[in-house]
């Protein structure tokens, strides 16, 4: 029988955008020869763009094989009962040089009816931003359906969505339903259900390479907001200065703000219920998995199995640990 008790990194996926940067192959000290890079993709299960192992005995096989082949070993006892050998979450890395479009993701329900997918509950953690860098997220004053189409329609909707001024280290939690949208200057580092439905809600009027107006989603985005207010939709935490677990946690997954100092050594002991995620933030780290030892530079991304039953950290590195 194969062992699990490894550690697994992958080939990304670099998803060139219209309002993309040069601000990801600098985090992870690479050259990228990809213009305009908005995205990468490092763990993911969407069809398609299935994540590819790079290195090591499962090197070539793509995560979705992984998981229909060991299922409750790689996923663990909690995550294959509730999503069967089907992997949850998607991972990214987010550059935005310009302004995201204004969007809302449909929750499960909605999406399970519409497109026949879950729906798409996400985080944010700040890498880096410029100054004057903003995050939008929420209502800034109420709304409703009515209200929403006029201001699409007569390009007010900003006036009515929250801003928040970004810095690094700060964690956002956009629940489905949330308006949101990155501002120009972020590096994110993103943590969600693996979805990939979105509803434009407003795109500063932006053209596409043809000259056309990028398309809108007005009425599917009117039946999918939260139109709750008040509700807060600030950073969920403020920024840490040391290793803060539970920094953000939901019914979809729980993600640890990690800060080793030089030297430091931080053991787990898993349950077998979950796999773990480990995105390197900041610095670097060795991270050792039974008898094999791995070096996650910034920018890198690692997934630990759940039949691992132990993991250590050692460094001096940020970084966010996810489970299920």
């Amino acid at each position: 029988m194969d062992s699990l008790k490894t550690i697994l990194t992958f080939t990304p996926y670099y998803k060139t955008v219209v309002w993309g940067g040069d601000k990801i192959a600098s985090l992870k000290g690479e050259k990228i020869d990809v213009e305009r890079l908005g995205e990468s993709w490092e763990l993911s299960a969407v069809p398609g763009h299935e994540s590819v192992v790079d290195e090591g005995p499962f090197a070539g096989k793509n995560i979705v094989e992984l998981c229909h082949t060991y299922g409750s070993r790689l996923l663990g006892t909690k995550v294959a009962k509730e999503f069967g050998d089907d992997f949850p979450l998607l991972i990214k890395l987010i550059d935005a040089r310009e302004n995201l479009s204004v969007q809302v993701h449909p929750d499960d329900e909605l999406a399970r009816v519409r497109h026949n997918s879950r729906g798409k509950t996400e985080m944010w953690y700040v890498v880096d931003c410029e100054k004057g860098a903003n995050i939008y997220s929420g209502l800034s004053a109420p709304l409703d359906p009515e209200s929403y189409v006029r201001r699409v329609g007569d390009n007010t909707i900003m006036d009515v969505v929250g801003a928040h001024k970004s810095a690094p280290g700060q964690f956002y939690f956009i629940p489905a339903g949330t308006i949101h949208a990155i501002g120009a200057g972020n590096l994110i580092a993103e943590i969600q259900e693996t979805s990939d439905i979105t509803y434009r809600v407003y795109d500063y009027d932006r053209r596409d390479a043809a000259g056309n107006p990028r398309q809108l989603h007005t009425v599917e985005a009117r039946d999918a907001i939260d139109y709750t207010f008040p509700k807060e939709v600030e950073p969920t935490a403020k920024t840490f200065d040391s290793t803060r677990m539970g920094a953000v946690e939901c019914s979809y997954f729980t993600t640890d703000f990690i800060e080793l100092k030089e030297g430091q050594k931080l053991d787990f002991i898993t349950t077998g219920e979950s796999f773990t995620v480990l995105m390197v933030v900041g610095g670097e780290v060795e991270v050792r998995v039974g008898k094999e030892i791995r070096r996650l530079t910034c920018g890198h991304t690692a997934l630990i199995p759940a039949e691992a039953e132990d993991l250590t950290l050692t460094g001096c590195g940020k970084v966010l640990r996810v489970t299920v």
